[in-house]
């Protein structure tokens, strides 16, 4: 308790000014590593308040010391941030999980220069452009330059004096034709040069300017009538367009910019980053950060900004993303798209995003199923604003035809899979005529008061399918049993998938990609079609009874046996008397035939 003294001492003496501040347990250990505009507001916030999230209580309980580094400006502040977390990998800071090496192409540092690709950079005085962020994407992109400008592999000290003294003799690939033969002199490396020139710019993503100059050079060629170099640089164009066309996907008026898009579950965010040069994109990726507290999403936005860019080695002057990250930083401009080209890049990476997200479930749903509803039950938890996680979920719904046969349904939901042996049927015993909310009471305030008086347990949350209506009848219930506030319970409009609180005029839309929405709706679905199934089989023997069985003779098995050959009592009458006594016999048949105004008669 004493640390606690003493850390919220500190706090008093820190500067209105940005930095960095790090948490540390009773063992000496960084816990938490954080940025601020003004330190003293935001670690005083800390201790200021009776947190509602659970894990920054938790957070705050363990800090026994604190440190901060006073920084210029907020956006050194976030580049501090990230490069401590990534030093010390706090427990409570947002991780990033992406352990991959992603691949580069090197332009070595020597004389007609080598382009290759390899992992990990080294400091040799080579060029480095990427990373890329797959092998595939790099070795499409090496392929290209390679079939264009016909570059060496070989590995030969290629110096002016070598190739002077003829040290070296073409091999095998100048045979084939992909390479000049720079190692005879064959090509100059004045043109060499060149040609790398132009392997960079398209490497860096930037055909459109190698474009313009292979054309230029093919009409000055046939101008020439050198009509073999034209016809060359024309297949280079081919190949160069060809290439280009699969990678652009908006207008290529867009220039040099970054493309930062996200969806999020209850414990990660992902992220999806796209690097956009003239409407092409040359980079696409996304990662997933875990969250340890209840970072916002402006803040989640941030460090992946600062991640990626610098991953990247991005320098465009423009990022578009989906909502102001609320931080400047030194040579970018924010752009939050309403409509048009720019929105279109935002909703494409957020389909790339969700992609990723719902292949990362159902790898964890096969490899961990607990852990997988675990996640859903914590979604569903965080977008309910329940207290505790929903293990145990009851759905009810009513069904009924214009008034006849009224049945109430309930369905139970364990750990989010259906629990069919606790599934309920109430035949509605108090309710005349339609009454969809005095049905509804009935069934709840039948189910709970059993409940309660078994001693069996409770739900953590009910689900009524309907409105406003519905639920205010089940909460009447609630009342009068004592359960409100010791069970969550809501409603969902069955049109436009609202979800209706107790006491809230204001229906709650939860996202329709949600797993939270996609479990309810399981709910209600299974509710719906256990419900209409009972209602059916009550409507069928109804009609039995009150069609055959009021007549002499014609018990329930009888009558029974004559639907199933016949289909209905329709088709009984449309029948021959002579097929009905072979069903039932001739008195029997004899009997339902007057009955049914049948006017052939058996023998006839």
């Amino acid at each position: 308790m004493s640390d606690q003294f003493d850390v919220r001492g500190k706090v008093a003496l820190l500067p209105q000014k940005p930095g960095v501040y790090q948490f540390f347990n009773a063992e000496g250990t960084v816990i938490y590593v954080g940025k601020a505009t003004s330190l003293r507001s935001r670690v005083g916030s800390y201790f200021a308040k009776n947190h509602p999230d659970g894990k920054t209580r938790l957070l705050v309980g363990k800090i026994a010391d604190l440190r901060t580094i006073v920084t210029e400006t907020p956006y050194d502040a976030l580049l501090l941030e990230n490069s401590l977390i990534k030093e010390y990998q706090p427990r409570y800071n947002i991780l990033l999980k992406d352990d991959k090496s992603y691949p580069w192409i090197r332009i070595r540092n020597e004389h007609y220069p080598r382009i290759e690709g390899m992992r990990n950079p080294v400091d040799d005085g080579s060029e480095y452009i990427g990373p890329f962020a797959s092998v595939g994407a790099m070795r499409t992109a090496l392929k290209l330059v390679h079939q264009l400008f016909k570059l060496r592999t070989c590995n030969y000290d290629l110096s002016p004096e070598n190739v002077a003294k003829g040290k070296y003799k073409r091999c095998l690939e100048w045979h084939m034709g992909n390479c000049r033969g720079p190692c005879e002199g064959l090509q100059s490396e004045e043109d060499y040069d060149a040609n790398v020139a132009q392997a960079r710019q398209i490497l860096k993503g930037r055909i459109g300017g190698v474009v313009k100059l292979l054309r230029q050079r093919m009409l000055a060629h046939a101008e020439k009538l050198e009509f073999e170099e034209a016809a060359e640089l024309r297949a280079q164009l081919e190949q160069l367009e060809k290439y280009q066309a699969r990678s652009t996907v908006v207008n290529p008026d867009i220039g040099d910019v970054d493309v930062f898009s996200f969806v999020r579950n209850s414990t990660s965010t992902f992220v999806n980053y796209m690097r956009v040069i003239d409407g092409a994109v040359v980079h696409g990726v996304t990662v997933e950060l875990k969250r340890r507290l209840e970072e916002p999403d402006e803040e989640v936005l941030q460090y992946a900004i600062a991640e990626l860019r610098q991953r990247f080695r991005s320098n465009a002057p423009e990022a578009i993303v989906p909502m102001d990250p609320g931080i400047e930083m030194p040579g970018l401009s924010f752009t939050v798209p309403q409509r048009g080209d720019k929105k279109h890049l935002l909703e494409m990476g957020e389909r790339n995003a969700n992609y990723f997200m719902l292949e990362k479930q159902k790898q964890e749903a096969l490899v961990d199923p607990e852990a997988a509803t675990d996640r859903i039950l914590e979604q569903l938890k965080q977008d309910l604003r329940l207290t505790e996680l929903p293990r145990h979920i009851e759905c009810f719904d009513n069904s009924n035809t214009q008034g006849t046969d009224p049945v109430s349904a309930c369905v139970v939901f364990k750990d989010a899979k259906p629990s069919k042996k606790d599934y309920r049927h109430f035949n509605v015993r108090t309710v005349e005529g339609p009454d969809d909310f005095a049905t509804m009471e009935e069934a709840v305030e039948r189910r709970y008061a059993r409940l309660i008086t078994e001693g069996e347990p409770l739900p953590q949350l009910v689900v009524i399918d309907g409105g406003k209506g519905q639920l205010h009848a089940a909460l009447n219930v609630f009342d009068r049993l004592g359960l409100r506030g010791k069970v969550a319970l809501i409603g969902i409009a069955k049109k436009l998938e609202e979800i209706y609180f107790p006491d809230d005029p204001y229906p709650l839309h939860i996202d329709k990609r949600s797993t939270s929405l996609r479990l309810i709706q399981q709910m209600r679905d299974e509710v719906h079609r256990f419900g209409i199934t009972h209602h059916r089989g009550r409507r069928s023997k109804r009609i039995i009874r009150t069609g055959l069985e009021d007549i002499p003779g014609i018990g329930p098995a009888t009558a029974q046996k004559l639907l199933t050959r016949f289909g209905s009592i329709q088709g009984i009458r449309e029948a021959k008397a002579e097929e009905v006594a072979q069903e039932i016999g001739a008195k029997k048949a004899e009997v339902l035939m007057r009955n049914l105004g049948h006017s052939e008669r058996l023998g006839e």
